[in-house]
């Protein structure tokens, strides 16, 4: 009888270390699990056009929200928007191609980077090329919606953006979308000399996927928005635009969902889809409990009948 207690003993402290090491190993994965979810979306949040939302310049408020941007980052140089996409973003420019990379525009390390200007350029866009790079990221972060412009309703559809810099709004019209390599040195050549001005734009026409005859010139500023391509291996998709003193009103503008609102919101945008994520963490948790747990609630039962 005694080595009969002694043996359910023994199974009983094996079964209870089996599901104590199965219920560790399970709330370690749901942990990383947790955590790659949550670092994900601060990822994206940081990247996501309603971060720099209080920051956007507007005329009426003398570009103040800019100015305390700038403040924080004397590198922030313009604020550029493509109408009916995400393209939203301030833009920066730092001593070489390579700080942006993962600095964001508030000067604070960032994956998600920021919009940046070339080096080579001037960071008034008196260039006849000015190139701005960014990431591509999901969600339609950054630059990741340039590649949208390879589908021609897209292009065809999508005609104008804004820039902002020197305290004054500019129009972008945009002519031409190109999928290249990003060792084509041909398009990726920053302030392009006057002698070469026609040789590079005939270039930029004859790679061009699609083109809008908009009378482009020599003697305008043009502009360029590059990004990695999710197509091809080292590919590039550049959107291609030129600077006007024209404005252009926003066709997609809607004064009921104004990012400018977020100002007096508190709480920022990506909190809103962090809680869910712990929400279900915990109840994957407690399912994963109760069912580690069924096994003892049994022997327990079994126990309780035999003693009865």
């Amino acid at each position: 009888m005694k080595a009969n207690t002694i043996g359910r003993k023994t199974i009983y402290f094996m079964n209870q270390t089996v599901n104590i090491a199965v219920l560790t190993i399970v709330m370690l994965l749901i942990s990383f699990a947790g955590y790659a979810l949550w670092d994900s979306n601060q990822l994206h949040f940081a990247a996501d056009k309603s971060h720099y939302a209080i920051y956007k310049p507007s005329i009426k408020d003398g570009g103040k929200s800019f100015k305390e941007l700038q403040a924080l980052n004397a590198e922030v140089i313009a604020w550029l928007t493509v109408y009916g996409t995400n393209i939203d973003y301030p833009v920066t420019q730092g001593h070489d191609n390579m700080k942006y990379v993962n600095t964001n525009a508030e000067g604070l390390y960032s994956l998600s980077g920021s919009i940046f200007l070339d080096h080579n350029n001037s960071r008034v866009f008196i260039d006849f090329n000015s190139i701005l790079y960014g990431h591509h990221m999901e969600k339609k972060a950054m630059f990741g919606e340039i590649g949208e412009f390879a589908k021609k309703d897209i292009f065809d559809s999508h005609t104008y953006g804004n820039l902002y810099f020197n305290e004054k709004n500019y129009g972008i019209e945009t002519f031409a979308f190109i999928h290249t390599d990003a060792y084509d040195f041909s398009i990726f050549h920053a302030n392009v000399g006057d002698d070469n001005r026609q040789a590079y734009l005939d270039n930029l026409l004859a790679k061009a996927m699609y083109t809008r005859d908009i009378g482009v010139t020599i003697y305008d500023h043009i502009i360029l928005l590059s990004t990695c391509s999710s197509t091809s291996t080292n590919g590039r998709d550049i959107l291609v635009g030129r600077i006007t003193e024209e404005t252009h009103e926003d066709p997609y503008f809607d004064e009921g969902n104004n990012d400018r609102d977020r100002r007096s919101v508190n709480i920022p945008a990506g909190a809103a889809r962090i809680i869910p994520i712990w929400s279900l963490v915990v109840v994957i948790f407690l399912l994963i409990r109760f069912i580690v747990l069924i096994p003892a609630i049994r022997q327990k039962r079994v126990k309780l009948k035999r003693d009865t």
